[in-house]
């Protein structure tokens, strides 16, 4: 499957390639031609885009590569794209199989592009396998080892990520170093009280485990506040039918913990959790897990921290 992958990446690396060589298209003539004024950055997923952008603030000229509502593994990239790529100061990635993509397009860059992914920033924690957790990975190499990407769920990930892309951003803007770091201290101070919240709700709950009758991508989540979990499917789960088994175990899980409510994420058919909640009674709520969002709710100005303080409402009342 990995291999197949790889496969179909690189020819698309390839396509897009002779398409640049075919226009004659090169970074110098385009409409993306850079912003001699101000550093360049490009992010792939939403959570770096709004760290990058609150810490750069008017500094720097901040996108955001993969569309909102777009899922980085299905994300097919354009030759606009590879020239964005190629003429930023820094790209913000996230990093892991999910972006696979996008490795084939830098290895077709001439010269190097400066990239920061996030997932370097923290202690990456393998995918995991839980009791009842639908198994997806029969056809997989057994020695292969799947990283949970969805670092940033914890806010103190965030954190480091924040001040990892500071780091950089002082590195290739000596000049607004002070401003970088005065954006960074504040918006780290504002996760220090999102964390705080949440410790706080983890205290007071009854309960101490979250059910995901969807994919569960917010493990570093429940790691940084020792909370259990049960889940239909692991965080970077393909679309798949649950199975009855996997369905009734969470229904058991519900009834014995007197559970009242169960998550779903973001673009989540709700199915599974509408099955559980019939026949339990329970509640269903909405986790964002912040790996996307709609054009609608970036026009709408919500970030990061507004989705994890909503956050902060669910798991409160989850917990009972």
């Amino acid at each position: 499957m990995v291999s197949m992958k790889r496969t179909i990446f690189a020819l698309l690396a390839a396509a897009l390639l002779f398409s640049l060589a075919a226009c004659g298209a090169g970074p110098a003539d385009t409409a993306m031609e850079k912003n001699n004024t101000k550093p360049v950055v490009v992010t792939t997923l939403f959570p770096a885009y709004d760290f990058a952008r609150t810490i750069a603030g008017e500094r720097c000229e901040v996108s955001l590569l993969v569309p909102p509502g777009t899922e980085a593994h299905s994300f097919e990239p354009t030759p606009r794209d590879l020239l964005r790529i190629a003429d930023c100061d820094l790209l913000v990635a996230n990093g892991g199989e999910s972006e696979e993509w996008l490795e084939t397009m830098l290895d077709g860059i001439d010269g190097e592009v400066p990239v920061l992914y996030m997932l370097d920033c923290v202690d990456a924690l393998e995918e995991e396998e839980k009791e009842g957790m639908q198994d997806l990975h029969e056809e997989e190499p057994e020695d292969e080892i799947e990283y949970d990407e969805h670092v940033w769920t914890s806010p103190r990930n965030a954190m480091a990520i924040c001040r990892a892309i500071c780091d950089e951003l002082c590195a290739i803007d000596a000049d607004g170093a002070a401003y970088y770091r005065q954006n960074c201290d504040g918006y780290c101070a504002e996760l220090e009280g999102l964390d705080a919240a949440f410790r706080e709700i983890v205290a007071q709950g009854r309960l101490h485990c979250l059910i995901f009758a969807d994919r569960f991508p917010v493990r570093y989540f429940v790691e940084e506040y020792g909370l259990d979990y049960y889940a239909a499917f692991p965080g970077c789960a393909d679309d798949a039918e649950p199975s009855a088994r996997t369905v009734a175990f969470l229904i058991d899980r519900v009834r014995e913990e007197r559970v009242p409510a169960v998550f779903t994420i973001e673009y989540s058919n709700e199915k599974m959790a509408d099955v559980i909640c019939e026949d339990t009674g329970c509640k269903k709520l909405l986790f964002h897990s912040c790996h996307t969002l709609s054009a609608e709710d970036l026009a709408r100005g919500e970030t990061y921290l507004s989705l994890m303080w909503a956050n902060t409402e669910s798991v409160r009342e989850a917990l009972g």
